[in-house]
């Protein structure tokens, strides 16, 4: 089948209570869209359907189970017809040192920031290949190319989450589905609260370097959140939509100075890595 035209899209989002989930899917539910809308307590997304009515499926999900994710996808397909659009948004942050971090809170941040997508893209993946198309985001950072001390745990999740997404744009090409990495840099949302962050054990030894960290973060230009909808829309009215997106003006440069050293240090050993070869 061919990609719709000229009708309404239908969406799948995780994590629609706050941040960047409630902006987009406010968005499309305001340019007439529908919309499946999850987060692990409904009540905090009651709101959409005294708003839009039958425009909204709101859902329990917590993307850590993978049995609701099954039933919330099959539940979307079921109500609309149709899966079109499907945003994996939800995750947070760990912060903690790699020597602080305990390994059931590495592991718990894995299973909603990795584990949880992979759970929602092994689930939308068969009804899409039916419909002949589909485009799948996936809602990642720019921290997916380099680490911040203190949330390494985190930047690895995203490092993980971008190969994931980057080997299934190839993988499910063929059957006309597209796939885009959406990565923000630093935003006025609700990530950085209580309910984004979870905090492990606390060493002493560390308090200098948190101490300098946390005052560099707070010197960070944060991006108005409302002004991404307009980019997301963009990406999945695209008929060529990129494999990745930044969001924010600051994301280019930053990322290319990354790589420009990585380049240079990988030049510098080129002999001795060479002679690796053998």
């Amino acid at each position: 089948m061919m990609e719709k035209a000229n009708q309404s899209k239908v969406w799948f989002i995780t994590g629609s209570s706050r941040g960047f989930g409630r902006i987009w899917t406010e968005a499309a539910l305001q340019r007439g869209d529908k919309v499946a809308a999850t987060a692990r307590n409904v009540d905090s997304i009651a709101d959409f359907k005294e708003k839009y009515g039958d425009n909204v499926l709101t859902l329990p999900l917590d993307v850590t189970q993978p049995t609701q994710v099954e039933s919330a996808v099959k539940a979307a397909h079921s109500h609309f017809g149709s899966l079109d659009i499907v945003i994996n948004n939800a995750g947070y942050s760990l912060v903690a040192t790699v020597e602080e971090a305990k390994a059931e809170d590495i592991r718990a941040l894995y299973e909603t920031n990795v584990l949880g997508p992979v759970a929602v893209i092994q689930a939308v993946l068969p009804i899409m290949r039916k419909q002949g198309y589909g485009h799948i985001l996936g809602t990642s950072s720019n921290l997916g190319h380099f680490v911040i001390p203190l949330i390494g745990y985190y930047c690895s999740s995203k490092w993980a989450f971008e190969a994931i997404h980057e080997s299934l744009a190839t993988e499910v090409k063929p059957f006309g589905i597209k796939v885009t990495i959406i990565e923000p840099n630093a935003y006025a949302t609700e990530f950085g609260s209580q309910e984004s962050l979870k905090f492990s054990r606390n060493m002493p030894e560390y308090d200098k370097l948190k101490e300098s960290v946390w005052e560099t973060l707070h010197q960070y230009e944060r991006g108005n959140p409302n002004a991404t909808a307009a980019a997301i829309l963009a990406v999945v009215d695209a008929p060529e939509p990129p494999l990745r997106l930044f969001l924010g003006r600051n994301n280019l440069e930053g990322i290319s100075q990354t790589y420009n050293e990585r380049i240079k240090v990988w030049e510098e050993w080129q002999d001795v890595a060479a002679a690796a070869q053998g």
